[in-house]
């Protein structure tokens, strides 16, 4: 396997694999879409495992039960009344291995049986390949078809949604599909359960808004959006109702307020854009967010001028110290917050 295998389109590589029937020695998957991740796992053991053989046959290793001498036992494990055996190590950070096992470990992986497939998969931790580590690099980069599962574009996901409601006997609108989308971040994981959870409440064919909104809690990036929106429209009060929600949710008043921080710095970072010129495109690779967040950042910044986005930065600026270094109360200190940023919403 000679070939570099860490371009893009390697998710289409391992969907021609699964198509024929045949599979690589070592797959890395790792990325945002967990639900992608492990849909494609489970393709793999469907493929390669029966299930009378598979505690012969299937090994998975994790942080409780990972040691070098146990990958290379299972990896080296004749498969049992099989063609085939699967390997999966899920969240080990091969990368901060000690040198010895390191050094071992390469020697695995460039030499794994023609029986034996091998996963590394992450969720918890990231991937992240260290480029000094040139014999651990190389060997991945020689042996491993490298997987990305990215968040799924919009038009995608809701055309994804509406069958996953069609599945279950509902019909939903393609407005009300972008709605859930929104409120929950966008991610199949998230999204899965999220329907099931809509379908057993409404007793409805059709689904409507209160559906959603009845059993669905937004994720917090969507509320302090909407929150900023409020401000915006200079309907303060609600914003302040939508803030006292999100205590009584649990949500740490520093998470909150990180939360606030990011999405001003998103529309002050898409308002200069938008001032020199340029647009969704350039957003999208400065904050490394999908098109549909994107558009909405960019239309939502037309709002405001550059001057208020630097005193919005200010003033969470000195939110955060007096959180860390006052013994104010942290939600006083939200409340107040948002008093000063509505004010200089009406300022401009």
């Amino acid at each position: 396997m000679a070939e570099d295998k860490s371009s893009a389109g390697n998710l289409q590589r391992l969907k021609l694999d699964l198509r024929e029937k045949k599979t690589q020695r070592l797959y890395i998957f790792f990325g945002e879409e967990f639900f992608l991740l492990r849909h494609y796992l489970g393709q793999l053991k469907k493929l390669l495992i029966e299930d009378l053989t598979e505690s012969f046959n299937y090994h998975k290793l994790t942080k409780e039960n990972f040691d070098l001498h146990g990958f290379c036992d299972a990896v080296e494990s004749i498969p049992m009344m099989a063609e085939h055996t699967l390997v999966w190590v899920d969240d080990i950070d091969i990368f901060k291995l000690p040198e010895a096992e390191r050094d071992q470990l390469c020697r695995v992986i460039t030499d794994i049986p023609d029986y034996c497939t091998v996963v590394f998969s992450y969720e918890t931790v990231a991937w992240k390949p260290d480029g000094r580590l040139k014999s651990l690099t190389e060997a991945i980069r020689s042996n491993a078809l490298v997987v990305e599962f990215p968040k799924q574009n919009h038009r995608d996901l809701i055309a994804w949604v509406s069958r996953h409601f069609a599945a279950n006997h509902k019909q939903i609108s393609p407005e009300l599909c972008s709605y859930l989308i929104d409120i929950t971040g966008g991610t199949m994981t998230a999204l899965t359960g999220e329907i099931s959870k809509i379908c057993a409440y409404s007793d409805a064919d059709t689904i409507v808004k209160s559906d959603i909104d009845a059993v669905t809690e937004p994720e917090l990036d969507a509320v302090i959006f909407k929150l900023g929106e409020l401000l915006s429209d200079g309907k303060t009060d609600e914003a302040l109702k939508t803030l006292q929600k999100l205590l009584k949710m649990q949500h740490e008043p520093l998470a909150i307020l990180g939360t606030i921080g990011s999405h001003f710095r998103r529309l002050g970072t898409a308002k200069t854009l938008l001032d020199n010129g340029k647009g969704t495109a350039d957003l999208m690779r400065l904050c490394g967010i999908g098109e549909y967040p994107a558009k909405k950042a960019i239309t939502a910044a037309k709002r405001f001028t550059g001057d208020f986005y630097a005193t919005a930065a200010e003033l969470i600026l000195e939110t955060d110290r007096q959180m860390k270094t006052s013994f104010d109360i942290p939600e006083r200190l939200l409340e107040f917050l948002l008093l000063r940023l509505s004010q200089e919403a009406r300022n401009g």
